[in-house]
């Protein structure tokens, strides 16, 4: 029963890794829209000594503000989908961890939702940063730099649906020998 242990002390991580990354997306997500309400208030009004707070953040990025509005809005939605993603995660990693097992066919349905999940909400997260991008690379130059390809998790989620698979055929000989 070592291999259980371990297994439970995994989920146990999991479970609070994904409630870390759920909170840090909502602080990424809340960062950005703050981001976001400076630039449009209007950053030229701070100024330290002949420099605007605007000027310094653009000289030191590189990016004209419009570009950085784009970043930020990207980098909202990213968060959202990674919010999503890490919730449903921390679900079953709680779940799992009351059965006691992931051999139980409530845990194999639960990872293989969360797979799907994983891949529909990733890559639904790029297809809609690369919509908006080519729109608004219809107003600002510099658009076609960006890249979402690093962002989705398919090969995360086809894992998660395997071992989904290998999960339930546990829970169904776990039920044979309850069976028996």
């Amino acid at each position: 029963m070592k291999s259980l242990k371990a297994i439970q002390v995994l989920a146990k991580i999991g479970k609070v890794l994904s409630k870390i990354i759920f909170i840090l997306c909502i602080v990424g997500f809340c960062f950005c829209a703050v981001g976001i309400v400076s630039l449009a208030v209007g950053l030229e009004s701070f100024k330290i000594g002949d420099l605007t707070v605007q000027s310094i953040i653009e000289d030191n990025s590189g990016l004209p503000v419009q570009m950085m509005y784009l970043y930020m809005a990207v980098s909202m939605i990213f968060c959202v989908a990674e919010a999503v993603i890490s919730k449903f995660a921390e679900v079953y990693f709680k779940n799992e961890i009351a059965d006691g097992t992931p051999f139980t066919l409530r845990g194999a349905k639960e990872l293989l939702r969360l797979g799907i999940i994983d891949i529909a909400v990733s890559y639904g997260a790029v297809i809609l940063c690369a919509i908006g991008t080519a729109i608004a690379g219809q107003f600002v130059s510099g658009t076609e730099e960006m890249q979402f390809g690093g962002f989705s998790s398919v090969g995360i989620g086809i894992a998660m649906i395997i071992v989904s698979v290998i999960c339930r055929y546990g829970a169904e000989i776990r039920e044979e020998k309850a069976e028996n």
